[in-house]
């Protein structure tokens, strides 16, 4: 498993906790928990600091990256979505919009395979349709290329 991909589960594992527990994203507070929680791995730096900033990304831009999300998952509401595919979705999202370095497509595909190993079968395809029409929403038609 790539560097990137281990920061994204740490990331989902966190975000998991965040979101079961109803915990806030008041910035001070989320510093603080990110830390407590990073203590519990031993994996390179590189790889926590990318999920670092996946956390906080997902977390400050919560609102806006679930509006997105709402619009796009039909007869789907984001509380009734489980735990696991909800922030995988965040996850995939934010870095479709704020990660310069990391394309559409390969947000989508990490995605897809992080749901793989964490959720279940039907929730591959869900996360996918979900993903796909937000792609088309935010990716200008020449940026597909």
């Amino acid at each position: 498993m790539g560097t990137r991909r281990k920061s994204r589960v740490i990331a989902l594992q966190f975000l998991y906790g965040h979101d079961f527990q109803g915990l806030s994203d008041d910035h001070t507070a989320l510093e603080r928990e990110i830390e407590q929680f990073c203590q519990s791995f031993e994996t390179g730096k590189t790889t926590l600091a990318y999920a670092r900033e996946l956390i906080r990304g997902v977390c400050l831009n919560r609102s806006g990256t679930d509006r997105l999300l709402a619009a796009h998952s039909k007869n789907w509401r984001l509380e009734r979505m489980s735990l696991v595919d909800r922030n995988i979705l965040r996850i995939a999202v934010h870095e479709m919009l704020h990660s310069d370095d990391v394309p559409a497509r390969v947000a989508i595909n990490e995605a897809l395979e992080i749901a793989k190993q964490f959720s279940s079968t039907d929730s591959v395809a869900f996360i996918n349709g979900i993903l796909d029409a937000v792609q088309k929403e935010i990716i200008q038609p020449a940026d597909l290329d």
